[in-house]
């Protein structure tokens, strides 16, 4: 192999296996109840998607409920049941509210996916109050108590349970444009490595997942604008644009949701029980990622387009 070899010769990482394929046994999850917050759109619905493939009743919870209707249609077609219930984390009635919706309709949960977060870019020093306090309390704060309520009840009954939680990698490299985010993330990275020794000797697994780049139809316009400056004008077709994006991960692809989905279902699954205070990053190994020669620094402010800041 030379040094001048193009990136277009070069394999990167196998694509993933067919949509509708897992590597746990069919079946794994009948009778087993899962519930997803932010489950109905993106990475969480498709997190949703191959739980429910594998037997799982779901519940999805989320803020907007136009969507959730829409997600539990698509999910129901996947052959299990789903409710869906509209939600504030934020808020612990609320929350307590969403376990009782779910224990009526199938029972306790067995599975809590805390997908549900907000984050939108900004320089910290434009950052006002009310936008750190809005992340911070969905992502971090309503992550907790989430998962206080889940363990909660399976402490009170003696039964076991799995919390996945989703992270970025940025909890623990920060995250410049978006210091609100990459605080809340770090403290749900805590979490897991808290809250899976305080659990862990009722049964209850607490666990990370971490996504790379895995684009989807329900990306913000925040994050759409941000893979549309990455990629040149004339990237109009998908398959041109995830090629394109994909030349800058060293997978040389992007990740696909349901690999996401995958590594959910396995860290839930039976096959994982010893594993519990961990987080598995899925995303090419791109977080990890330096070049030979540091680049030109360029700051959050001009990446972004604005100009001085004026106070």
């Amino acid at each position: 192999m030379t040094d001048d070899m193009s990136k277009g010769t070069l394999p990167g990482l196998p694509a993933p296996a067919p949509p509708g394929t897992s590597a746990l046994p069919e079946g794994t999850y009948d009778g087993a109840v899962v519930l997803v917050t932010g489950g109905g759109t993106g990475l969480g619905k498709a997190i949703a998607a191959e739980f429910a493939r594998l037997g799982a009743d779901l519940v999805i919870a989320s803020r907007k409920e136009e969507r959730l209707k829409a997600a539990r249609d698509e999910l129901a077609g996947l052959g299990g049941r789903v409710t869906a219930v509209p939600c504030d984390i934020r808020d612990p009635d609320r929350v307590a509210e969403v376990f009782d919706a779910a224990q009526e309709a199938y029972g306790l949960p067995d599975v809590l996916v805390n997908n549900a977060a907000a984050n939108f870019p900004v320089p910290a020093e434009d950052m006002s109050p009310n936008a750190w306090r809005s992340v911070v309390d969905i992502t971090l704060t309503g992550t907790f108590f989430m998962t206080r309520e889940f363990a909660r009840r399976h402490l009170a009954a003696g039964t076991p349970g799995s919390v996945i939680n989703i992270g970025a990698s940025y909890a623990w490299t920060g995250g410049p444009g978006f210091a609100h985010s990459a605080a809340a993330k770090a403290g749900v990275q805590s979490l897991v490595e808290s809250l899976a020794v305080e659990w862990g000797p009722y049964g209850v697994q607490v666990n990370g997942l971490v996504p790379g780049l895995m684009p989807h139809e329900d990306m913000t316009a925040d994050i759409r604008g941000n893979l549309d400056r990455a990629t040149p004008s004339r990237m109009h077709e998908s398959a041109d644009r995830q090629r394109e994006l994909g030349s800058r991960q060293p997978a040389l692809r992007v990740g696909a949701p349901r690999e996401l989905g995958w590594a959910a279902t396995f860290l839930a699954s039976p096959y994982a029980r010893f594993i519990t205070g961990h987080t598995l990053v899925v995303d090419g190994a791109n977080w990890q990622r330096r070049g030979l020669v540091s680049p030109e620094v360029v700051t959050v402010r001009e990446q972004m387009g604005r100009g001085p800041f004026e106070g």
